[in-house]
């Protein structure tokens, strides 16, 4: 028997207009998860910055959040570039205001030995989930701090930055630096009514995962991995970023909340049989 399910998508958690007024800057937040924290704020009426390089993902994100009476707004971005991002908030405080609430969830991540591994793709995913987390943050605080107000950073972690991530060593580490630099800033910008927390989301389906995840991790097998023995519902993990950005967790900062039905404990007596990750990529013998 599974953990119970989730109450319906749309049901409150928080109180109506918890976030009225205020503005969230959601990195990636046109497509997946960060679409789905995004529908959670603005239905608490919170109005939307979606950041994103692409505009078709800008475009995704504010035709979910619109189509459901939110109020959203896309931003161009690279969070590796520091130029761009300061152009970036200034453009979104020219059109919904200053940012109260960063989100950092932008990624970027595949699945390749590490011997494979170019330089240049570890640096590449090192600087979007590690260094544009610290950029964006830093713009973000910098800002707070010159206006004489408090915000709230949650940034997207990972259960693989503790236990090692096989196949994924660059988001792997980036990761690992991102839960470290959330607890250094939750130290050192708490006397600023800045808050800094790290969610860490399990496996959550949705619309917009890649095909090469696809073809890896269905449903029903994440579900039988999992001692709760279902999937994640976005909603849920939209549920726990409100809160964790929210007054009502005005004490909470440097936590790692980790939201995946006890996946991550699952290793153990039971632990599966052990697969190479070449043999488990399909990647072949090394060849140099």
């Amino acid at each position: 028997m599974p953990l119970s399910p989730a109450p319906a998508y749309g049901s409150a958690m928080l109180p109506p207009g918890t976030f009225e007024g205020k503005v969230i800057a959601i990195t990636g937040g046109g497509t997946g998860l960060g679409k789905a924290m995004g529908l959670e704020f603005a239905r608490l009426g919170g109005k939307i910055a979606i950041l994103s390089r692409d505009g078709e993902h800008r475009a995704k994100g504010i035709a979910a959040i619109t189509g459901e009476g939110g109020i959203a707004a896309g931003f161009a971005i690279d969070v590796r570039d520091g130029e761009a991002i300061t152009k970036c908030f200034d453009a979104i405080e020219a059109e919904l205001g200053p940012v109260d609430v960063l989100i950092n969830n932008a990624a970027g991540n595949f699945g390749c030995p590490a011997e494979d591994l170019s330089v240049n793709a570890w640096r590449t995913v090192v600087d979007i989930v590690l260094n544009g987390t610290f950029n964006c943050s830093r713009e973000f605080a910098r800002r707070r701090m010159i206006a004489g107000k408090g915000g709230a950073i949650l940034n997207i972690g990972a259960s693989y930055a503790w236990t090692g991530g096989p196949g994924v060593s660059p988001s792997a580490s980036a990761k690992a630096g991102v839960t470290n630099l959330s607890r250094s800033l939750a130290v050192e910008w708490a006397p600023s009514d800045i808050r800094v927390n790290t969610l860490v989301p399990g496996t959550f389906p949705h619309d917009d995962t890649s095909e090469t995840l696809r073809r890896h991790l269905t449903a029903n097998r994440a579900a039988k991995a999992c001692p709760a023995m279902r999937v994640g519902q976005t909603h849920e993990l939209g549920w726990a970023a409100t809160y964790l950005c929210s007054p009502y967790a005005a004490y909470v900062t440097g936590l790692t909340f980790v939201i995946d039905g006890g996946r991550w404990l699952r290793p153990g007596l039971a632990a599966p049989e052990f697969v190479p990750v070449r043999e488990q990529l399909g990647a072949g013998p090394f060849e140099g």
